[in-house]
């Protein structure tokens, strides 16, 4: 099974990993569309007011620009701990046991805008880019990224893929229809989607995971696996979709 995680815009800055090895990184068909989004985007914050504008930050956030400027020589860490916010806050990935996050560096895949999906222990700089942006001379992310990412997922050929990330991130890469998968959404039990617990309940259920670390194939493995640890998912009317039902 692989997990695929969204991104945060919040980030734990500094760092003590070596600078950004491109060629490390997961899914290495990639490559080439990792470099050209690289490129821009230091190239973009070699203008400062510009980059403002183009990512759409304020003056206060001038710093978010200076780590794009330094993406290929500012020092890295692990993507699951560069990550915070919400769904990473209760992930908690630094607490997890060694086995726990070596199972994650093997079964999730976090989408950043700048590099497509990676490896939740490949390790990644600061940087600040969102889904929607269009960067100068590249066409927009979404052209960009989405058919080499389902590419490149399709080449892994993942026995399955639990898609936990927002709507944003599926357009930037979504999963082959040749690999079996399932797009989680956060539910009640009478159905009605949660948007304040959203992150916070994926990031709980993926630490759940890596903390059992079952073998998980199909959505058939996955919920036994789940009730197992007292968790609802089920059968949302979509096909494709399984609901994660919460209390509110």
């Amino acid at each position: 099974m692989k997990i695929l995680l969204p991104p945060s815009e919040t980030k734990r800055p500094g760092g003590n990993g070596a600078p950004l090895d491109v060629g490390a990184l997961a899914l290495p068909g990639l490559h080439g569309e990792r470099h050209a989004v690289i490129d821009a985007l230091v190239d973009l914050a070699a203008d400062e007011a510009t980059a403002l504008k183009v990512l759409k930050l304020s003056p206060k956030q001038a710093a978010d620009v200076v780590h794009n400027r330094m993406l290929r020589s500012a020092a890295t860490m692990p993507a699951v701990d560069r990550y915070t916010g919400v769904l990473y806050d209760a992930l908690d990935a630094q607490t997890l046991s060694s086995a726990s996050r070596r199972w994650l560096g093997s079964h999730a895949w976090i989408h950043s805008a700048p590099l497509g999906p990676i490896g939740a222990l490949d390790a990644i700089p600061s940087y600040r880019l969102a889904a929607g942006t269009s960067l100068p001379g590249l066409s927009a992310l979404r052209r960009h990224w989405a058919d080499a990412t389902t590419e490149a997922i399709a080449g892994e050929d993942p026995a399955f893929v639990l898609d936990l990330r927002s709507e944003a991130y599926v357009a930037l890469g979504p999963v082959p229809a040749s690999v079996p998968s399932a797009y989680v959404r956060v539910v009640t039990e009478h159905g009605r989607a949660l948007n304040h617990f959203n992150k916070k309940s994926k990031g709980l259920l993926t630490r759940a995971l890596a903390e059992d670390r079952p073998r998980v194939r199909s959505v058939r493995t996955l919920r036994t696996w789940a009730e197992s640890r007292g968790l609802v998912l089920r059968d949302a009317p979509e096909p494709g979709i399984l609901e994660f039902v919460v209390a509110e």
